[in-house]
């Protein structure tokens, strides 16, 4: 359950529904008031969540074959194997390129970004804005690349604009 679906199952009054995940926000404010880092860390609210174990849960969770994976990223097979296996990391571009090609949300592509140690998409930089805006319209790399190239930005694939 994501940080913006926190609450919804348990709200709704169903029996059996996981426990809220916590947003980040809230355990920021719980790590900074409490009175020693042992205090926070023995609640258990930190995970040790890798980017491989992140991938097979949505891999998992969305229904999806890694070939229509690959496919739907367009990036090369064996690469995306060794990444499902922890043996590569994606890089920032790449990781973007996968997480659309799994149809990822936002909240799950900034998750993705993070786990695989890369900077996440910052509203503030103009490319950034466009593949969020693409990411939450539910957009494919290619229609991502598309719109990219057609508003003048480098495109994930790493073709650069006509100037």
């Amino acid at each position: 359950m994501g940080e913006k679906d926190t609450g919804r199952a348990a709200a709704a009054g169903e029996k059996d529904a996981a426990p809220r995940e916590r947003l980040t926000g809230e355990l920021l404010d719980q790590l900074l008031n409490a009175p020693t880092p042992e205090a926070y860390l023995d609640e258990g609210l930190t995970i040790d969540r890798t980017l491989p174990e992140y991938l097979e849960q949505l891999r998992a969770e969305k229904g999806l074959k890694r070939s229509e994976i690959i496919r739907a990223s367009d990036l090369n097979g064996t690469f995306v194997y060794d990444v499902f296996k922890g043996k590569s990391r994606l890089g920032r571009d790449n990781a973007i390129m996968l997480a659309l090609g799994m149809g990822c949300t936002l909240l799950e592509t900034q998750r993705l970004l993070r786990l695989d140690g890369v900077a996440e998409l910052w509203p503030k930089v103009r490319r950034d804005a466009i593949i969020i805006w693409c990411v939450n319209h539910g957009f494919t790399r290619l229609q991502t690349d598309e719109e990219l190239y057609r508003l003048g930005e480098k495109t994930l694939f790493g073709t650069a604009p006509l100037r």
